[in-house]
């Protein structure tokens, strides 16, 4: 557990993760990056890994009801937006202002749990290829290391096929 002075030092987003992680027992807690991890990319590159061992979040827009929609999936694949919305309904493009508000973060942190409200969320499944992966952890800078069995366990989201199939070479 962290203490109270080594908390105050990290940005809000990532305290309310910490609490989050600490509450539900997880082992790994967050690690703040000297170079923002805004993209995949950004975040595999600082900490080594492959790519697809980015957990993303990327969150849509629910048309019916305005709800937050968040998709994890993993770094190297592309949502699949007719998927996601055979799964939740019709979605569309959330811009910075309704993430924000909704999560409680700014795009390029945002974490899959410790959110503002609740989203309608979803993981993708090909993130079980890895047994290792890492995700925002409530700041550009912050992550934090889990397993894919451990997003469900976080978030209670379902596992579903939401990710575009990849181009074979």
């Amino acid at each position: 557990m962290m203490c109270g002075t080594e908390m105050q030092a990290l940005p809000p987003g990532v305290q309310r993760v910490v609490a989050v992680l600490e509450a539900l027992q997880h082992p790994h807690r967050p690690v703040m990056l000297d170079d923002a991890a805004r993209t995949a990319q950004q975040a595999a590159d600082a900490l080594g890994v492959a790519v697809g061992q980015i957990a993303k979040s990327i969150i849509f827009r629910r048309k019916s009801d305005d709800a937050a929609v968040l998709v994890i999936a993993s770094g190297d694949r592309r949502v699949d937006e007719k998927k996601v919305d055979a799964l939740v309904g019709k979605t569309g493009r959330a811009d910075a202002a309704f993430v924000k508000e909704k999560t409680g973060f700014t795009i390029g942190g945002v974490a899959p749990l410790a959110h503002a409200s609740r989203p309608v969320t979803l993981i993708d499944r090909d993130l079980f290829r890895f047994d290792q992966v890492w995700a925002a952890a409530g700041h550009p800078h912050g992550v934090f290391e889990l397993t894919p069995h451990d997003l469900v366990r976080l978030t209670g989201a379902p596992v579903a096929d939401v990710a575009q199939v990849p181009h074979s070479a």
